[in-house]
């Protein structure tokens, strides 16, 4: 059995997220303080469309019909419109940026790094500061910034760093440093700028709804993978599943007295529909691509957004968990060079199917986590930290990096790397700069952050 290298904190957390937020039922009172996921308590209900081929758990579209919200995407796929998208991906747990981009030029990093630092290799610097290399495990980062297609945040974060893996989350979610918040950054924006009837326009690749996409309006829709769908029955085989299907699906045509029971016979019907129509979208070869991906969820979940993309699929910002062991409290020399890769290989993938689809300016993937980890190891793993990296990667990204690499000699009260670019600015500049909308009505407190220029003019 592989080592558990996570924290009792960052488990519990992503048990908790993930039942409030996929139940909407309210976070459990563990310990007081500690902030519900944005979106806890929106309504639910499952939404079943032939048109799209995939099964979607709608939040906040309630009080519209599932006839208005096939039409609504239809419309917004109809009418031509070529809008940007933001594909947020997640590094739950508190990814160590030290380990992407490593300060091997610091006097410091051998000394507090002595089991987990690597070699000084000149071949491998990274240009916009020689005193920091690309790590081994991130060529595929690597080559897309050696193209002009990564920006690179190496110390971002925000004032007063919180080590709680929920409440750091939480923060970077809402768009701001309140446990009060109730609804995502994302999900504000949608509310703005999106529809009242086309779910797809905050898509959440989870089995869960991605707290950023929560929106207090409009429909955000959650769809695990849009490739695999099916129903499980306990003790039934597969050569009783196709008549068990065909049963299931006649339901909805025999008559009820009672209104809950036909609902539920229709959805029955539904359900078996979009099983027959995702048929085709089964298996590695139901999806066409333009690029070679690695096996894994993450990378099936990025081949098929490419295809959905092409399609003209009406998506504007979509949220992804990333596998991996990012909390990595010991074993780090394992875990981290084995996920860095998994997860920058399938985004060199991903970016490269869009380049051969002619989709590519209109994409942006934000990489992000929590918070980085404490410069000093400590039995062979290291603690949660303050500043983190995170990266912009795309074809239209300006390329050049935010917020200088602070060094190793002066940390913070608590040993961390000290934080020299704010999220919430960053999220102003792609609101402005990629979305070409107002963020001040979006990020509280937008006026008083610095909007680095990320996009190229």
């Amino acid at each position: 059995m592989a080592p558990r290298t996570c924290c009792n904190e960052f488990t519990r957390a992503r048990f908790l997220r993930r039942d409030a937020a996929a139940a909407g039922s309210g976070l459990p009172a563990i310990e007081a303080g500690m902030p519900a996921p944005a979106g806890t308590g929106l309504s639910r209900r499952t939404f079943l469309s032939r048109s799209l081929g995939a099964a979607l758990a709608v939040y906040g579209g309630s009080r519209l019909g599932v006839d208005a919200l096939e039409a609504g995407i239809a419309q917004a796929a109809a009418s031509g419109r070529t809008d940007r998208v933001l594909v947020s991906v997640f590094l739950g747990g508190g990814m160590d940026g030290l380990s992407v981009l490593a300060p091997t030029g610091d006097a410091k990093y051998a000394a507090l790094r002595p089991t987990l630092a690597q070699p000084l290799d000149g071949t491998r610097a990274f240009a916009e500061d020689p005193t920091l290399q690309w790590s081994s495990s991130a060529d595929a980062l690597r080559t897309l910034y050696d193209e002009g297609k990564v920006t690179v945040m190496p110390a971002i974060g925000y004032d007063h760093p919180n080590q709680s893996h929920f409440t750091s989350r939480h923060f970077w979610e809402v768009g701001e440093l309140s446990v009060d918040g109730n609804f995502g950054w994302l999900g504000r924006f949608l509310d703005r700028h999106g529809v009242a009837d086309n779910p797809l326009q905050g898509l959440s690749m989870n089995s869960y709804l991605s707290p950023g996409l929560a929106a207090a309006r409009v429909p955000v829709a959650a769809v695990y993978r849009p490739d695999q769908f099916g129903l499980y029955v306990p003790g039934v085989g597969n050569a009783m599943l196709a008549p068990l299907y065909g049963a299931i699906g006649g339901l909805g045509a025999l008559p009820s007295d009672d209104a809950a029971i036909g609902q539920a016979r229709l959805v029955a019907t539904e359900v078996d529909s979009i099983r027959t129509t995702l048929l085709p979208f089964q298996g590695t070869s139901g999806v066409p691509h333009s690029a070679s991906y690695p096996g894994g969820d993450f990378a099936r979940k990025l081949e098929v957004l490419g295809a959905m993309l092409a399609a003209g699929l009406p998506v504007r910002a979509v949220a992804v968990d990333a596998p991996g062991s990012w909390d990595s409290h010991a074993d780090q020399a394992t875990t981290i060079p084995r996920d860095v890769q998994a997860v920058f290989d399938t985004i060199l993938a991903f970016q490269r199917d869009l380049e051969a689809r002619g989709i590519a300016d209109r994409v942006l993937v934000h990489v992000w986590t929590e918070f980085g980890r404490r410069p000093q190891e400590n039995a062979g793993g290291t603690d949660h930290g303050a500043a983190g990296a995170s990266f912009l990667i795309g074809t239209k990204v300006k390329g050049s990096m935010v917020g200088e690499f602070p060094g190793l000699t002066s940390l913070d009260g608590q040993s961390n790397l000290k934080v020299t670019s704010d999220f919430r600015g960053v999220y102003c500049s792609l609101l402005e700069q990629w979305y070409g909308v107002d963020a001040a009505p979006i990020v509280p407190g937008a006026a008083a952050f610095a909007r680095p220029q990320l996009i190229a003019a």
